[in-house]
């Protein structure tokens, strides 16, 4: 995956070899066009962008590809042909995408998959604090104490989870907000609480929700929706 991001400022500068005062002056003249419109001065280019000086073409739009799919339960989170039931097989589709954020087998819910590699690594990388949605059921009731320790954080392969929004739906039934992706997270805070995961459904990315997805199915993203992603 090839990742690219920059802002016009600067890819003017670079590609149309301009000094930072001709390209500013150019950019504010109109002379540029992101997509057939006037650029601004700090508008973060992405990919799918086509970018031109004076009608030469300075960047030409990657087509790429972006998808929410509702991974179903018993599907493996990986493209490697020798495991059963992985993600190229439940997909069927032609081209190559990556997915963003995994799902253990046992669970179900949102990916999102592309071939963008940039936007794979500002979703991938848990350091940029992307929340992530999860509806979970649990085999016993819910204490106020239990929901408390969810939301403040508990210890896991010797680490403090990082404080998550908690909000109880049903007896057995909470949603959680993390900002983190550990291994098997949310099923190893809930054990060390003295719980037995049943159902782990994730139900939002960042600004993309599952929606009407029923499993095995997916959508492709809106260009509203890949901008947020871009811009979080």
């Amino acid at each position: 995956m090839k990742a690219f991001t920059s802002s016009l400022q600067y890819f003017v500068v670079q590609k149309g070899r301009l000094s930072n005062k001709e390209a500013v002056q150019a950019i504010l003249s109109g002379r540029v066009r992101v997509n057939g419109q006037k650029g601004q001065l700090q508008q973060t280019l992405v990919p799918a962008d086509e970018v031109t000086l004076d009608s030469q073409v300075l960047k030409a739009s990657q087509a790429f590809l972006y998808l929410a799919y509702y991974k179903p339960r018993g599907v493996e989170s990986t493209l490697n042909p020798s495991i059963d039931n992985n993600l190229a097989q439940a997909l069927a589709i032609q081209e190559r995408v990556f997915p963003i954020g995994r799902l253990d087998k046992e669970s179900e819910g949102l990916m999102l998959l592309t071939n963008d590699g940039h936007l794979y690594s500002r979703i991938a990388n848990a350091d940029q604090h992307q929340e992530k949605e999860y509806l979970v059921t649990v085999d016993k009731p819910l204490t106020p104490e239990a929901l408390a320790h969810l939301a403040g954080g508990v210890v896991i392969m010797g680490q403090m989870t990082r404080p998550a929004q908690v909000n109880q739906v049903e007896e057995k039934t909470f949603s959680i907000v993390l900002t983190q992706g550990l291994n098997r997270q949310i099923r190893r805070m809930c054990f060390k609480l003295g719980y037995e995961v049943e159902c782990l459904v994730r139900v939002r990315m960042v600004n993309v929700e599952v929606g009407d997805l029923q499993p095995g199915q997916w959508r492709t993203l809106g260009e509203k929706e890949v901008g947020v992603l871009y811009s979080e």
